[in-house]
């Protein structure tokens, strides 16, 4: 069983595309996506939530893993795949 994965984004955005991609070169299928741009009520509770007004916003299960950046570190580190994995 793999852990949920929902991810704050916008349309246009590029960080978003490359998490994405990372996230299905990771083996996930199913990326739960809540576009910000096209729902503004959703932008405020993802800033609410998080404490960040950017995008892309990732969590894994109830993992808040942050932006690109984030999951990219989390990746190198080895620590993004047993998250995945729900560990």
């Amino acid at each position: 069983m793999s852990a949920r994965v929902l991810m704050y984004s916008t349309g246009v955005c590029p960080y978003c595309v490359m998490a994405e991609r990372l996230l299905k070169a990771k083996g996930v299928e199913n990326i739960e996506k809540i576009r910000i741009d096209l729902d503004p009520e959703q932008r405020a509770a993802m800033m609410e939530k998080t404490g960040r007004r950017t995008v892309p916003q990732i969590y894994i299960g109830e993992t808040h893993v942050g932006g690109f950046d984030d999951l990219s570190a989390l990746d190198r580190a080895g620590k993004l795949e047993p998250l995945l994995q729900g560990a």
